[in-house]
């Protein structure tokens, strides 16, 4: 569409007295709303200008026009629909209020000229005869005519067409076109390669803005060139021939859901290189490890990558604001990369301001985005952060997995008041019940409830960062992790979550009454029964195990609640950090507790028969160190597999779901498998010292040997699956907290 710059009449007059940055992200709204419009009227029929004028907008004549200057290039030079302007004048009669705006009588004719080579601008001096000298004078000013985007910005660069060079770069094809640029692929030159060129009006603070970023998921830009005639701006970048999100979507909105896999994603990637004359990367690795996920993983595998652009982008003070399918990219081998930051805000450029450019694609943004696009003055365009782009994700990842967005929105938006609100109270209802049943039937519900979570009308309930979100998606994306951290309702793991105190003492208290019971029946019937009274040994008894048993109790019991308190709790108590430390160390804790109250109890079982005056041979000493470290061990490595597995598999996963106490969780971890290794040596001694120990001492006592060595046998069986379903576990979260 051709392009002028504002004129110094009436009509700038009015725009200049309007709040500019209102107008500003309004008008390109609207824009960019009316061409996504024509881009489907092969399907819907010629949009209807009126639907996407606002009724009460600031500025509405300069809209107005903007919209017709579309309207006039779309019906004469891409649909054959012609229309003349004085069927808008009886449309719009406010047209005809003021003097007719001379830049449409221009805009007419520069599209009727490029469809009818025998119109002359004469004609139009014949027709409007008092426009002649403003005709005469934006001629003689620039050849081309205008559109406010942004403010007043020349605009020529939509003139340019492919097969035209410019500069150093050969436009090949047009790769697409949007509110403030068209994207060519072009050959540069000098330096004989395939670039994408972006052209535009040479304003705004993109190219700054980009120097920025270096993300492996973020387009990457070469350079620019501002060039004076035309006045434009030459972003030229790396070419990505996979094709965009937006095709993708489309052939997910034609396959039945049972019919999604990773492999649709390949397709689409191919037939995008075939359109555009490329190949296919021969032995594609990842190709490979795409065709084979299914659509909930393959979803997954592109959010992350394109949360990891937005968290890189935010960390560098730079936010998107127009994230939708269209400027998520795909190399050949399918990465997502994130392009088109032309309406971005960046705080590191000097200059740069949140209102400048403000706007965006309506369907996509958050509700504070919406609000801000109201001009109430509720939200300005500096309120937004990264959870607004982690909004507009969700609403992308939802279309992508499902074929639609998550809100019933208007099939044709309408930059209205009426319309905007409408919309925000669409996203302050949240996914409707419908919607969410449908979902649920391509998708688990892990992922269905962070998509849920990351379009949260209220922004504090929403991923706060977006490593939050990522951390999530990973997790998602592994069957084993999704299994551990989001089981299905009614799974034994979230009953036995209520029950997390109860249950962690169970653990520890059976091994240690095992071994508590064996080592009275060995020392009572071999020991104590030969060298002191049996009520001397049984006070003996009762006062040790009186103190030990309660004291471990409450220290175990302490420190299942602790977790368990972070879990449940309230806000304040789950923010503490470190909680997950303790839950991954809690099985270890507990098995030095029991190793060092039977230490104790080593030393105070010959102390207290000395102090009731019983003569103790040395031999009798050592059988009671002896059967106290036997079954010592016992009452230490057994509670450390039990509370170990029941940790990882229901408190560790809790606390990961929940998003709760974060740390070096990858240290602990790793940590934690050297434990692992070093109990699963302990509980395999144990039977060969047992039998060793006991045939030593006595050979009567061989009864006992066997019962040690079978039963040790049969309870290191049990260990070592235990050990074997940590380990497995530990693998998961391992895999989730690798830095790669």
């Amino acid at each position: 569409m051709a392009k002028l710059p504002f004129n110094d009449r009436d009509f700038q007059n009015e725009t200049s007295q309007t709040n500019l940055h209102e107008t500003q992200h309004i008008l390109s709204t609207a824009i960019d709303s009316f061409i996504a419009a024509w881009a489907v009227a092969e399907e819907t029929g010629p949009p209807i200008l009126s639907d996407f004028l606002p009724q009460d907008a600031p500025a509405r004549q300069e809209i107005l026009v903007e919209l017709i200057k579309i309207d006039l290039e779309q019906r004469w030079n891409e649909f054959e629909l012609p229309k003349r302007l004085t069927e808008y004048f009886e449309e719009f009669p406010e047209l005809l209020q003021k003097q007719i705006p001379v830049e449409l009588v221009y805009e007419e004719y520069f599209c009727r000229q490029r469809s009818e080579p025998s119109v002359t601008i004469e004609d139009y001096f014949r027709e409007f005869p008092d426009l002649e000298n403003e005709l005469r004078r934006f001629i003689q000013h620039s050849p081309h005519p205008t559109v406010l985007q942004g403010g007043a910005v020349a605009e020529s660069f939509r003139d340019l067409r492919v097969g035209e060079t410019i500069d150093d770069f050969d436009l090949l094809i047009r790769l697409g076109e949007g509110t403030f640029a068209t994207v060519f692929l072009a050959r540069q030159n000098s330096m004989q390669r395939l670039v994408a060129v972006k052209v535009s009006a040479n304003k705004g603070t993109e190219p700054q803005t980009l120097a920025q970023l270096d993300h492996d998921y973020i387009v990457r830009v070469y350079d620019q060139r501002v060039i004076e005639s035309p006045p434009v701006r030459l972003l030229y970048m790396q070419y990505l021939p996979g094709g965009t999100l937006e095709s993708l979507i489309k052939r997910v909105q034609s396959t039945p859901a049972n019919r999604r896999s990773g492999q649709l994603l390949i397709d689409v990637l191919d037939e995008s290189l075939e359109a555009k004359g490329e190949t296919t990367p021969p032995d594609s690795l990842l190709r490979k490890e795409i065709a084979r996920m299914d659509w909930a993983q393959t979803v997954c595998w592109i959010a992350i990558r394109i949360a990891k652009a937005l968290g890189y982008a935010s960390s560098r003070g730079v936010l998107h604001r127009d994230l939708k399918p269209a400027n998520v990219l795909m190399t050949s081998d399918g990465t997502p990369k994130l392009a088109d930051f032309n309406i971005s805000f960046s705080r590191q450029v000097e200059g740069a301001s949140p209102a400048e450019y403000f706007g965006g694609s309506l369907a996509y943004m958050s509700p504070e985005q919406l609000k801000a696009c109201t001009g109430s003055g509720e939200i300005q365009a500096e309120d937004l952060d990264v959870r607004s782009d982690l909004f507009s994700l969700g609403v992308v990842l939802w279309e992508l997995l499902v074929g639609e967005r998550p809100f019933a929105d208007p099939r044709q938006l309408r930059l209205d008041s009426q319309t905007l609100e409408d919309m925000i109270a669409a996203r302050e209802e949240g996914v409707s019940r419908e919607k969410l049943e449908e979902a649920a039937k391509s998708a688990p519900p892990g992922l269905i409830r962070i998509l849920q979570k990351s379009l949260h009308s209220d922004r504090e309930q929403r991923w706060q960062t977006a490593q939050d979100m990522i951390d999530r998606l990973e997790q998602c994306l592994d069957p084993r992790a999704r299994e551990l951290i989001d089981p299905e309702p009614g799974h034994w793991q979230r009953t036995a979550l209520r029950w997390t105190t109860p249950i962690i003492l169970a653990l520890n208290l059976i091994p240690n009454a095992f071994s508590a019971v064996g080592n009275l029946l060995y020392n009572q019937r071999e020991i104590f029964a030969e060298i002191a009274p049996e009520q001397s040994f049984e006070t003996i008894l009762a006062v040790i195990n009186g103190v030990a048993f309660p004291v471990g109790i409450s220290i175990v019991i302490l420190m299942a609640a602790r977790i368990r308190r972070a879990i449940v709790g309230p806000e304040a108590v789950r923010k503490r950090p470190g909680v997950r430390r303790d839950s991954l160390l809690i099985g270890h804790r507990c098995a030095l507790i029991c190793l060092l109250l039977w230490v104790i109890a080593g030393f105070a079982y010959p102390v207290a028969i000395r102090m009731t005056g019983t003569v103790v041979p040395w031999t009798s000493y050592l059988h009671i160190v002896g059967s106290l470290v036997i079954f010592g061990l016992i009452a230490t490595a057994y509670p450390f597999f039990l509370v170990t597995w029941f940790s990882l598999e229901v408190l560790y996963p809790s606390l990961l779901r929940l998003g709760i106490g974060g740390g070096q969780d990858r240290q602990d971890l790793l940590l934690l498998r050297d434990h692992l290794q070093r109990y699963l040596v302990m509980a395999a001694s144990i039977p060969m010292l047992a039998v060793s120990a006991v045939t030593i001492v006595s050979v009567d006592l061989l009864w006992v040997a066997q019962l040690l060595c079978f039963g040790g046998l049969a309870a290191f069986a049990a260990a070592f699956w235990f050990y074997r379903r940590i380990e497995g576990d530990l693998d998961v979260f391992l895999r989730l907290s690798s830095p790669d």
